[in-house]
């Protein structure tokens, strides 16, 4: 297997964060819910924010140890539910079922970067960001299940 190096790694991270904010704001234009669109702009900007770090780590601004790992709850509700279908107008839980796979992904593919290397600075590096999806993940899971089963008067 071809040797890479850590940026080039990191550039992969920087291109899929840009991606993730370009996914975000497009589907802020498939729903009409208001508070969802306020949830997908958040999300971007999230995704911003790592991309941000991303280019000034690879670029020497940060430590190795620059990331914080975080413990998130996993409650894998996109995992036992079917991704929505994301054309035309979408219903404001479906939009939070749509990112929770979107983070799900992008947590399994920095997972699956750490896991193609050593114990070290690299697959640290890779385990905190893929933490970082994680975290959003929990975000939009907790979003979907309040909108998908919102609470009634009875209780």
């Amino acid at each position: 297997m071809e040797e890479r190096k850590l940026g080039d790694y990191i550039d992969i991270a920087i291109q899929r964060e840009i991606e993730a904010q370009e996914f975000y704001l497009g589907l802020m234009g498939k729903v009409a819910d208001q508070q969802a669109k306020d949830a997908l702009k958040l999300l971007a900007s999230e995704e911003k924010k790592h991309e941000e770090f991303l280019v000034k780590y690879r670029d020497g601004g940060y430590p190795a140890d620059g990331l914080r790992l975080n413990k998130p709850i996993d409650y894998k509700v996109a995992e036992h539910m079917d991704k929505p279908d994301i054309s035309g107008d979408i219903a404001s839980k479906d939009v939070y079922l749509i990112a929770a796979h979107r983070e799900l992904n992008s947590y399994n593919f920095y997972m699956g970067l750490a896991d193609l290397h050593p114990a070290g600075t690299l697959q640290d590096t890779f385990r905190k960001i893929a933490s970082e999806e994680l975290r959003h993940k929990e975000r939009v899971e907790y979003l979907y299940s309040n909108t998908a089963f919102a609470q009634t008067d009875g209780g």
